[in-house]
């Protein structure tokens, strides 16, 4: 079945993903919340949870989103992957037409898809489409089965795009560091900081997860991997039989690791995020394909039952799996992939008037992720202990705030 993301829905899963994200960010940090199984597993976590659910809890929201909110991460890594086949295989999935404007997406995409930023999860502080590095129909955006250099710059200029947006934030984050603790030549010493501005911290190190500071910027290096996964790899062989060997191989990889510390070692890397990432590649070309949709077909799913039937079943059938599934190992691998499953539904279900917000903060996800640490780290040491919820609204619109800033800056730089 095709699903088609348009623009506005894209953005509006960005929003939704970095909402969670930083709201885990911070409520995890608080002492008494059920904390999370991101990189490695223990079953003892979602048993506190369902203790927690059982007594209703007074700080279920915080308990909730402790537990959960780090699943903004695959979100963002399914429209990193659908953005990419949108953005560079578009135009060579679709029938010859005459050459298009660079900002002009070709005529056989929908609504937006092919020239959104999608793909730009953390690295578009303005959300703006289009750009010389996104024209689709120009050479840099028709890369076809990509040389080793085409692919070389492919990389390279991703990465710039990457660190343009990551120095903002990692210089104040430190600057603040050094002025608040007196450990700051332990914890940012030359191998470690060079290590992130290359974003290869992520597997130089055995304990990715004790040098990375701020925490949450291991997404970089996680990105730059993914990256060049798909253009060395994904974008030279178009084959579905491929993309389930990567899921598959990445899932086996991480069933056989002996010990947990191997286990964080490999989730900080892009064997941990290659399922939801390859899942937006795949969903990307089953919309490019010639296949019709099953939408409006007669007697496919979607006639018999109507969209909005279908999106929510798909909503409480994700819910029930990524419930059920974080209680054991296995089913836990796979988690990842039914959140994507029930986000793109619940988009689809949002009424206009709040898809329209979701979207907006969409569009300032990037500087978002970039600026949310540091307002964590001025902010929580002063309500960690009283006035809990009132420091979680202060922190929400101070970063949103901080986003809008450094939004305006980047954009005023271009």
């Amino acid at each position: 079945m095709k699903i088609d993301i348009t623009l506005r829905q894209s953005q509006a899963l960005r929003g939704i993903a970095i909402l969670g994200i930083i709201l885990h960010n911070y409520c995890h940090f608080l002492k008494f919340a059920v904390k999370e199984n991101e990189y490695t597993f223990s079953p003892e976590k979602p048993r506190q949870l369902l203790e927690k659910l059982s007594a209703l809890d007074g700080d279920l929201f915080i308990h909730v989103l402790s537990f959960f909110g780090h699943y903004g991460v695959p979100v963002f890594l399914f429209v990193s992957g659908y953005g990419l086949v949108r953005k560079y295989e578009a135009p060579l999935s679709a029938p010859k037409a005459p050459p298009t404007a660079p900002d002009e997406a070709p005529p056989s995409a929908p609504e937006g898809a092919t020239n959104v930023p999608a793909h730009n999860a953390i690295e578009a502080p303005s959300g703006a489409v289009g750009g010389a590095s996104g024209a689709v129909g120009g050479a840099s955006g028709a890369l076809g089965r990509a040389s080793g250099a085409s692919s070389g710059a492919f990389l390279w200029r991703h990465f710039k795009k990457l660190f343009r947006l990551m120095i903002w934030g990692y210089l104040l984050f430190v600057a603040v560091y050094f002025l608040r603790n007196g450990n700051g030549a332990e914890v940012y010493g030359w191998d470690r900081v060079a290590a992130q501005l290359t974003m290869t911290v992520n597997f130089l190190y055995e304990h990715p997860d004790r040098v990375i500071k701020p925490g949450p910027y291991w997404f970089f290096g996680l990105m730059l991997q993914l990256y060049a996964l798909y253009i060395f790899v994904i974008h030279r062989w178009r084959n579905r039989w491929l993309l389930l060997g990567l899921a598959v191989g990445c899932w086996l990889v991480q069933v056989a690791m002996p010990t947990a510390d191997a286990l964080n070692f490999v989730r900080y890397n892009f064997v941990g995020g290659v399922l939801p990432f390859v899942a937006g590649v795949w969903v990307a070309r089953a919309g490019l394909s010639s296949v019709p949709s099953l939408r409006g077909t007669e007697g496919g799913a979607e006639a018999a039952l109507g969209e909005t039937t279908v999106s929510a079943l798909c909503v409480f059938v994700a819910m029930l799996f990524v419930f059920a599934g974080s209680f054991w190992f296995h089913s836990w691998l796979w988690v990842p992939l039914f959140v994507v499953i029930g986000a793109v539904a619940t988009v689809r279900l949002l009424p206009e008037w709040l898809l329209k917000p979701c979207a907006w903060v969409g569009g300032i996800s990037a500087s978002l992720f970039v600026m949310h640490p540091l307002l964590r780290e001025l902010i929580i040491p002063h309500y960690r202990h009283t006035d809990i919820y009132y420091g979680i609204v202060v922190y929400v619109l101070a970063s949103v705030a901080a986003a809008m800033l450094l939004s305006w800056l980047t954009a005023k730089k271009k």
